[in-house]
């Protein structure tokens, strides 16, 4: 059946993990992951846990619509993902001195605007293959194709280590793509209000997102501390390919330096 996963139900589930501050130095930091569209927390979870292993308190939720089916996911938005990054990174902030934020995919681009919009609350900002711009032609003409086809064949499992799975959808549902990409304008319009460290992960081979979003990242915000890392071993999902394990001990460094007291 179309938009059936072959990972179990159970491993889609959002998770948390409880902060130890005897690992960090007696203070409570929080860690908030978002994956990307039309995957669940099964593309981060090793992120998560091995970002937990170190003491942080990690909260990975799932987005509106993801887990599910593709024709669940076409009937949200934006706002609805967003909305739900916003709720939980709250949350962290109640419950932690310091919260860093950051995602795979779209989840890099939810957690950028999370970064724009509290510039005082995030500590630091960790990007894996985000996008905000794209230069694939047929993008223009989703306006119209959104009310004629539901979906275009799915992006999901771009994974150069062999035998790994993501359990993504095997569809793009194209209402809710759309949705994503007219957010676009106005985040890359908003980059100028990041003033946290970024640590910018990209693929050199991506078959999801192209280079365009990069250069926009680079010029666009008004961070001073800016650490770019290209990944010469990784597709897309690059949380779950050959180079994982070097994202998650950088990210693990990234995450000590920028919310030192």
């Amino acid at each position: 059946m179309i938009g059936v996963m072959t990972v179990p139900a159970s491993s889609h589930e959002p998770f948390t993990i409880p902060a130890r501050p005897e690992l960090t130095g007696g203070r409570r930091i929080g860690v908030l992951l978002s994956h990307g569209f039309t995957g669940s927390p099964v593309s981060i979870r090793p992120w998560g846990e091995s970002l937990g292993a170190c003491g942080y308190g990690v909260a990975v939720p799932r987005l509106p619509g993801h887990g599910t089916t593709w024709q669940d996911l076409n009937t949200h938005r934006f706002d609805d993902w967003y909305g739900e990054i916003a709720r939980t990174f709250d949350q962290l902030c109640l419950d932690h001195d310091a919260v860093v934020v950051g995602g795979l995919s779209m989840g890099g681009s939810l957690t950028l605007k999370l970064a724009e919009d509290h510039p005082d609350r995030v500590s630091g900002l960790v990007l894996v293959n985000p996008a905000l711009a794209t230069k694939r032609l047929d993008v223009k003409l989703l306006p119209v194709l959104k009310h004629v086809v539901g979906s275009f064949p799915g992006i999901a499992n771009d994974i150069k280590k062999p035998g790994v799975e993501e359990g993504g959808y095997t569809r793009t549902p194209l209402k809710a793509i759309h949705s994503f990409m007219q957010a676009w304008p106005t985040l890359i319009a908003d980059l100028p209000r990041v003033t946290c460290p970024v640590l910018y992960f990209r693929s050199a081979e991506d078959h999801v997102v192209d280079a365009s979003t990069l250069p926009l990242v680079r010029s666009g915000v008004s961070s001073a501390d800016v650490t770019e890392v290209t990944l010469h071993e990784s597709f897309h999902v690059a949380t779950l390919d050959h180079d994982a394990p070097a994202i998650f001990a950088q990210t693990a460094d990234f995450v000590a330096r920028v919310t030192q007291a």
